[in-house]
């Protein structure tokens, strides 16, 4: 095992347990959309409210790395890198928790020929940011899998993309739909799934630009 920590175990425990709640974010993001998607609101607001508790645990956790971090001067050669991976995956925390907060209180209608559509672009980015944060695991243990992991966040990016698209035509061509605003509405959260796919890709290419940094 490569660890960046190797010197350092109380902050690799403080950094895997940062991890964690990556992950369970993802998680939490999913089954939250899923309830949502197929009319469970009772349901869905407890993912809502567990998933805004997360992100407060996320920040302390954080907060105690960065302070480690400085007060304790570990790894000044890589301190930067280090802060930045925090930074941004706690960035795509905050973005699941403000996706379903949106979804909670503007309680767009999703017609039922859509649903199925929104069910495969939320797995999507439940799926870039599951591989994201494998990357950035690997990141602080097992340098050289970073790239497998980054390259199949770009994978699921990708399709999210696809599937985007395709959602937004069928809203858009849609007859059933009559009303613009609803369109509009729709597109709108539409794209807030897609941003956790994109924000995804792009601290994982972060990370690798990273990785690149640490084997030089």
């Amino acid at each position: 095992m490569n660890s960046i920590f190797s010197k350092t175990k109380e902050i690799q425990i403080s950094m895997d347990g940062f991890i964690d709640q990556v992950e369970k974010a993802a998680l939490i993001f999913l089954e939250g959309l899923k309830a949502y998607i197929n009319d469970k609101k009772e349901r869905f607001e407890e993912y809502s409210a567990e998933l805004t508790e997360l992100e407060s645990s996320a920040d302390n956790l954080r907060r105690d790395v960065k302070y480690k971090l400085y007060a304790f001067m570990l790894i000044p050669e890589a301190r930067g890198d280090v802060l930045g991976v925090l930074e941004t995956l706690d960035d795509v925390i905050d973005l699941t928790e403000k996706v379903l907060e949106h979804f909670s209180i503007e309680s767009p209608v999703i017609p039922d020929f859509l649903k199925e559509d929104f069910l495969e672009l939320t797995e999507l980015s439940f799926k870039a940011m599951e591989q994201l944060s494998k990357a950035a695991r690997a990141f602080f243990t097992e340098l050289k899998l970073v790239n497998n992991y980054v390259n199949k966040v770009h994978f699921y990016e990708h399709e999210a993309d696809k599937v985007e698209k395709i959602l937004k035509q069928k809203i858009f061509n849609s007859d059933k739909i009559e009303e613009l605003a609803i369109k509009f509405h729709l597109r709108y959260f539409t794209e807030k799934i897609a941003l956790v796919s994109d924000e995804s890709e792009k601290v994982a290419e972060r990370l690798a630009i990273y990785a690149i940094k640490r084997r030089i």
